[in-house]
């Protein structure tokens, strides 16, 4: 049996997950199909700090549009009101941030705000400078992320100052957003490349000391800029995840104040994000489809799946939302996402060996990694080549024509192996593409005598 053990926030299994009298065991409590598949801790081996309350935050409309072509007003209001449905009532997606340069932000962040949704709850991000403090005052914004470079690569190469000129900047624009009563959120920029003992502790010290003179609490997202972050257990300062969590907690930063930042460069931002959350960081900051700067961020869409796998269930978030977000990048904005990108690539569940399209024909969850129709919206598919066999054939016209029980052809029909037939002469001839949708329609037209969409 799985559940959320009160000590450590995780899902729990009390005791061996088996079926026993000699039946198959498909570990049915975590991978149930209908849900995203479960990751159920021991109680014993991990050492892990999870809040009880996790969430994502969003940077679509910030670092999120910095490497690309910048939205239209239009296209973020649009966007805007997507996150909410897949954020839901317990906000999921609690925060998305703007910029404040420009008529064009002001206006988005208007027009967004005058729709009145609870979540995604609208914050901003300004350089540290207190006159990039009086938008967001104009504004009535209650918090705003403040850049607060930690690293001395930052601090000496680019900024031109020292270590304490650099805390005392910082520290006059958090107080002075304090003063204005707005929330601040300073911006741990390039953590994992900076002096924990020598820099970053004695700063977070030093703003929680402001914030109980003036009791407004200091918030923190720990950006790892350049992705040089790792999960692992025993690594290090500054790459440690684990580590940067411990060690600001031990300042007496609780976990509802701390974000997570990552960068993918390495390949590792999902896993150190995953990391950040199991290790007493409650907020991940993401952006839909990992876009962003260079290699991108954490991607929204893979946290959601993430969520719901540390969690156990989808916390109120409408998943099927995502598949209308890729619809709408594609649709929209021209973005083609990489057709195999997890869960909003076009055929991230699509096969293209005929014996995987058998064992979808036999049970879907064979190769699908869960109801991907009910989860996304996005049944599983098959896609034809000169590999796909009479069951791949078979699979792909009762999915393409939506015929199921005693409508459902087999791959023994002889449509199926005309069909088949015809598609192995086109690759005997010397064809290197798969076969598009509209030529196999055509096809099957020819053969039956019926177009898509009449009656069979």
């Amino acid at each position: 049996m799985l559940k959320i053990s009160d000590k450590t926030n995780l899902l729990e299994q009390s005791s061996p997950i088996a079926e026993g009298n000699g039946a198959p065991n498909y570990f049915r409590e975590i991978f149930s199909y209908r849900e995203v598949p479960k990751v159920p801790f021991d109680g014993h081996s991990q050492a892990t700090a999870m809040p009880g309350d996790i969430w994502m935050t969003d940077t679509t409309f910030r670092d999120g549009q910095q490497s690309v072509e910048p939205y239209s007003v239009k296209q973020i209001v649009d966007i805007f009101t997507l996150l909410s449905r897949l954020s839901g009532e317990q906000g999921r997606v609690r925060q998305t941030e703007f910029f404040v340069y420009g008529k064009k932000n002001i206006e988005a962040i208007e027009r967004c705000r005058a729709l009145g949704f609870r979540f995604p709850e609208i914050t901003t991000w300004i350089r540290a400078d207190k006159k990039d403090l009086e938008p967001v005052k104009r504004l009535g914004i209650a918090e705003t992320g403040i850049l607060t470079s930690v690293s001395d690569y930052q601090i000496y190469k680019k900024l031109g100052l020292n270590r304490e000129r650099a805390m005392a900047k910082y520290e006059a624009v958090v107080g002075q957003a304090m003063e204005y009563g707005i929330v601040p959120r300073c911006h741990l920029e390039d953590v994992t490349r900076a002096d924990f003992e020598g820099f970053v502790l004695p700063f977070v010290e030093r703003m929680e000391r402001l914030s109980q003179k003036t009791g407004v609490s200091v918030k923190y997202r720990i950006c790892d800029t350049l992705g040089f972050g790792v999960p692992y257990q025993g690594a290090s300062l500054p790459r440690s995840v684990i580590g940067i969590a411990t060690a600001l907690r031990s300042c007496g930063v609780h976990s509802e104040r701390m974000e997570w930042h990552g960068h993918n460069d390495f390949y590792k931002a999902v896993a150190n994000a995953s990391t950040a959350w199991l290790y007493g960081i409650s907020a991940v900051n993401c952006s839909l489809f990992g876009r962003g700067e260079r290699t991108g961020n954490i991607p929204l869409e893979g946290m959601a799946m993430e969520y719901a796998s540390l969690k156990g269930d989808l916390g109120g978030m409408n998943t099927a939302v995502i598949t209308e977000i890729a619809d709408y990048y594609k649709r929209e904005i021209g973005y083609d996402i990489p057709q195999n990108t997890p869960f909003v690539g076009e055929h991230f569940n699509m096969t293209r060996a005929g014996i995987h399209a058998d064992g979808l024909m036999k049970d879907e969850e064979l190769y699908n990694i869960f109801d991907t129709g009910t989860l996304l919206n996005k049944p599983p598919q098959v896609q034809i080549g000169a590999n796909s066999g009479a069951a791949g054939i078979a699979y792909y016209i009762n999915t393409r024509y939506g015929l199921s029980g005693e409508r459902c052809v087999q791959k023994s029909d002889a449509l199926v192996i005309a069909l088949k037939d015809w598609v192995a002469e086109q690759f005997a001839s010397g064809r290197q593409t798969l076969m598009t949708d509209s030529e196999l329609e055509e096809k099957i037209s020819l053969l039956t005598g019926v177009k898509k969409g009449e009656e069979r």
